[in-house]
């Protein structure tokens, strides 16, 4: 085996999904082992338009998948199910090639479970990778279980009861809930792990999810590393696969300190043109500085805000601004803004409470509507809205009023702040999930 310095050399291979709420938390994974001396590959689907110039520092290895994304299925399942059939010969093959000169260890997200097939296959130690939060796991997980039990797909009187397996989680909250039954059980299935991996990694603290940790470690019983928030821990550059109109800066330095609302739904959340007008008005009628995410194509049948009324996009410029797509990180940094408007994805829930912002809610599907619930039940330091213009605009003033919420949301980002420093539980998964990969 062919050495540097005496030493084995070690060669990561990251397999990631080819969406950014999955992409970003791998890129920054691999710039902080990167960081450790190990070399790192990235595998990952052709269809992403991933920019590789960004990290000069990674070997890019593209998986030909014969797909254009998502949009070519007529379900997830089925775009999930055909991504891993196309890729798996292709990164099998890679792996063949170099496993006889190098130490090889799998990461792959958990969406790509070809990684972990091919590590079986091949002898090789594989990690799963997870870019969702920890409750998302065991939710999915029983979706089966609660098919045969006659409680999915869920009926309308329980929608708002709690599961008594995933407390605080109501039936309304489960993940694939809007998909159709066949689907959602067995996207369920194809995710849950056949064979447990070496390890876990999830980008998640300890403090933020002590019950779904202690369930996942009772039932897996091999290494959990909660390493989160990456963002913090390994700001990489732009990992965006959209670019950031950063002019929105200057706009928020001119705005009060905790006066702003930021708004974005995410990379891949679709809007009807009333939901969205009900949004612009909610806003307008806040009399709050917004800066709305409005992403290309994301009101069905419009390219950007041709859906908004001409005397409706005049009251939009006396106290807000429209982007294309924002540095998100750097937006929920500044000081001017005081709230969120999200789809509660998870890599938006971890920046926002990173810095101490209280979130309104708008989930749309899979993890986000249990995230959802963490920030409005459980941390207590987010409000669920219905879009109607008048519930928007008391949401907003009460987000930006609310003194125990924003207190709340300051214990949090310094219990953020704590676990990262020097002894902190994020700090010490990640010195410990270095010293296990050397060990396999």
């Amino acid at each position: 085996m062919a050495e540097e310095n005496g030493r084995r050399r070690w060669q990561l291979v990251l397999v990631a999904s080819p969406l950014q709420g999955h992409m970003t938390p791998m890129l920054q994974l691999g710039t902080y082992l990167q960081s450790k001396g190990f070399s790192i590959t990235i595998a990952h689907p052709e269809f992403n338009s991933l920019d590789t110039f960004n990290h000069p520092d990674f070997i890019f290895l593209p998986l030909p998948d014969n797909l254009s994304g998502p949009g070519s299925f007529t379900s997830f399942l089925g775009f999930l199910q055909a991504l891993n059939n196309n890729c798996k010969p292709h990164l099998r093959e890679h792996l063949v090639q170099i496993m006889t000169e190098e130490s090889v260890v799998i990461i792959y997200d958990i969406l790509m479970v070809f990684g972990g097939s091919v590590a079986v296959d091949l002898g090789l130690p594989s990690i799963i990778m997870n870019c969702s939060s920890t409750a998302f796991f065991p939710a999915y997980q029983i979706i089966p279980q609660l098919h045969q039990e006659g409680r999915f797909p869920v009926h309308d009187s329980l929608l708002d009861e709690i599961v008594p397996e995933l407390k605080p989680f109501r039936y309304k909250d489960l993940p694939f809930i809007d998909l159709p039954t066949e689907d959602a059980t067995e996207s369920a299935k194809m995710i849950t792990p056949a064979t447990p991996p070496s390890a876990f990694i999830w980008n998640t603290l300890e403090f933020l999810e002590p019950s779904a940790l202690t369930q996942i470690r009772q039932q897996y019983q091999v290494p959990i590393f909660t390493i989160g928030p990456l963002h913090k821990t390994a700001p990489a550059r732009s990992t965006s696969f959209l670019e950031e109109d950063t002019s929105c800066i200057t706009w928020l330095d001119k705005q009060k300190p905790k006066s702003v609302i930021y708004v974005s739904l995410g990379s891949m959340a679709n809007l009807d043109k009333n939901v969205a007008t009900e949004m612009a008005w909610g806003l307008v009628n806040s009399n709050q500085p917004f800066l709305w995410v409005v992403r290309p194509g994301s009101v069905h049948g419009y390219e950007w805000f041709e859906f908004l009324q001409e005397g409706l996009v005049d009251k939009i410029k006396v106290r807000g601004l429209i982007v294309k797509w924002a540095p998100q990180k750097e937006v929920l940094a500044h000081n001017a803004v005081g709230g969120f408007w999200s789809h509660c994805g998870w890599n938006s829930t971890l920046e926002s409470v990173s810095e101490g912002v209280p979130m309104l809610c708008q989930p749309f599907s899979v993890d986000q509507l249990m995230n959802a619930r963490y920030l409005s039940h459980f941390w207590k330091i987010g409000i669920e809205i219905i879009v109607e213009k008048t519930e928007i605009e008391d949401a907003i003033r009460r987000l930006l009023v609310d003194k125990e919420m924003k207190q709340r949301a300051i214990e949090v980002q310094k219990n953020v702040e704590h676990a990262l420093n020097h002894g902190g539980s994020s700090h010490n998964a990640l010195k410990d999930l270095e010293e296990f990969i050397l060990s396999l």
